[in-house]
């Protein structure tokens, strides 16, 4: 379990629905565009932290995925910010999810039916062929948070944003992977505690 030191405000959020989530495709690196509904979700995440304390003087980061940063940009512009004035960084990118990235369920487990299994029963320490592990994306978040300074506003991914909950939680791995991963909500931080913040 990890806390934010010094009276820190963390806002965090999954990126907006994206044509590989419609899908159903495992997304990791490789990017798919935003629906309709996934635009509409980023708005409704910028009329959430609109109303936030201080939310114009909130830190802007944002994963390099293109999915997170169109839905920075489109959470800035409902809230009257500058679409394009954040920063990225690269540990708050998603799970690589190597050879499966952007395969169904059906055709991951076809690859290898009991590396799918043994990875579905234990996602802290089976990697995806040519992926991570989510002790791997932990240790990112580990880093990224202690390096968290000031109240800030993140947008990042599914499985990124469940590890980060479950580490403030103290959740254990198989915990961690069964937590949902939501888009159109703010998740808020501070010290140990998290709340879901809904339009």
């Amino acid at each position: 379990m990890f806390e934010l030191l010094g009276g820190v405000t963390l806002y965090f959020c999954r990126h907006g629905q994206t044509q590989a989530n419609v899908e159903k495709r495992f997304s990791g690196y490789k990017d798919t565009p935003l629906t309709a509904q996934g635009r509409a979700q980023a708005r409704a995440i910028g009329g959430i932290m609109k109303h936030q304390p201080g939310a114009l003087a909130l830190d802007y980061v944002c994963s390099p995925l293109a999915r997170a940063r169109t839905t920075m940009e489109i959470v800035r512009e409902t809230m009257g910010l500058v679409p394009n004035d954040y920063r990225v960084d690269e540990r708050l990118k998603e799970i690589n999810l190597g050879l499966w990235d952007q395969l169904t369920d059906a055709e991951a487990r076809a690859l290898d039916p009991d590396l799918f299994d043994r990875r579905g029963a234990d996602k802290w320490h089976v990697r995806v062929p040519q992926g991570e592990n989510y002790a791997e994306v932990a240790g990112r978040a580990e880093s990224w948070i202690a390096s968290v300074k000031a109240d800030t506003f993140a947008v990042s991914h599914g499985a990124f944003t469940r590890i980060l909950r479950g580490l403030f939680a103290g959740l254990d791995g198989q915990a961690m992977s069964a937590l949902d991963e939501p888009q159109g909500v703010v998740f808020r931080a501070r010290a140990r505690e998290v709340e879901r913040l809904d339009p």
